[in-house]
């Protein structure tokens, strides 16, 4: 019992590693630069979600279905976080958060049933550039950095809390 009490720690420590990861991935300022990925709330939680998706996409395989429920509770706590820091309180909380559970999965089901980098960079136009077809190059390139960005993920160093994605654009040397 105390065996899979200390388990069940564990793994929450390693989710809250990898949602912190994803967090800072997402907030990095690149995305908002080189991607025009707008820099609001809902641009924020876009560029979020995208990076849980590809950490949850390598997870999915993995025997250890508590690591990704884990994971995406603490990305809730994070969303939750986020939305009392823009001054929301108690009153209310809870249809928010239904609201962006909806947005969540909903994006998450895009991506999954996207097969090419041209599917994906529709669904992202759709999400994060409110299908302005000024944004399509944005697009395609955020949907060519998703490919890159999921090849350096592996189930085993995830489950050790440590997520390597592949550079930003402005980071290669």
């Amino acid at each position: 019992m105390l065996k899979a009490l200390r388990r069940a720690a564990a793994r929450r420590r390693t989710a809250s590693e990898l949602a912190i990861a994803i967090v800072r991935r997402g907030l990095s300022p690149s995305f908002y630069r080189l991607f025009a990925v707008p820099d609001t709330f809902n641009g924020r939680f876009d560029m979020v979600s995208l990076h849980a998706f590809l950490v949850l996409s390598v997870l999915e395989g993995d025997a250890d279905r508590d690591l990704s429920q884990d994971l995406v509770n603490a990305l809730f706590h994070s969303f939750e976080d986020a939305l009392r820091d823009q001054g929301a309180g108690d009153m209310g909380m809870t249809r928010r958060i239904q609201k962006i559970a909806g947005a969540f999965y909903g994006r998450l089901e895009a991506y999954r049933a996207a097969s090419t980098r041209e599917e994906i960079a529709a669904v992202l136009l759709r999400n994060i550039y409110g299908e302005d077809g000024r944004f399509q190059t944005q697009a395609l390139k955020l949907a060519t950095y998703m490919e890159r960005a999921r090849l350096g993920l592996e189930p085993a160093v995830l489950a050790a809390g440590v997520v390597a994605f592949a550079p930003l654009p402005d980071e290669e040397g």
